[in-house]
């Protein structure tokens, strides 16, 4: 079973037992999330698809907050002695999914 779902504006298909690094979510490490906004679901071979979403619920747990790898911004503007290095380190959530209710 597999399941394509929109969690914090992105769309990610899980399955269950699997660990994902999603954007950063208010909740606690070890909390348990529940996501309904499911898009596509397929239980062996029967595939549903929603208008926009099916009724259901994933329920996954918190592993832990991070930041992610570091990206380099370099402007510069020729001839001009112009130029400028900003960097930023995107915040995220590992999370992983428990159940797959559909």
């Amino acid at each position: 079973m597999y399941a394509v779902v929109e969690i914090a504006g992105e769309q990610f298909a899980v399955t269950p037992n699997q660990t994902l690094t999603v954007p950063l979510l208010k909740s606690n490490v070890g909390d348990s999330v529940e996501f309904n906004n499911i898009l596509l679901a397929s239980n062996s071979g029967d595939v549903r698809v929603g208008t926009p979403y099916i009724k259901g619920t994933i329920k996954a747990t918190v592993n832990e907050h991070g930041k992610g790898d570091k990206v380099l911004v370099f402007h510069k503007k020729r001839r001009k002695g112009y130029q400028k290095l900003n960097g930023h380190r995107q915040h995220f959530t590992r999370i992983t999914i428990n159940e797959i209710k559909i």
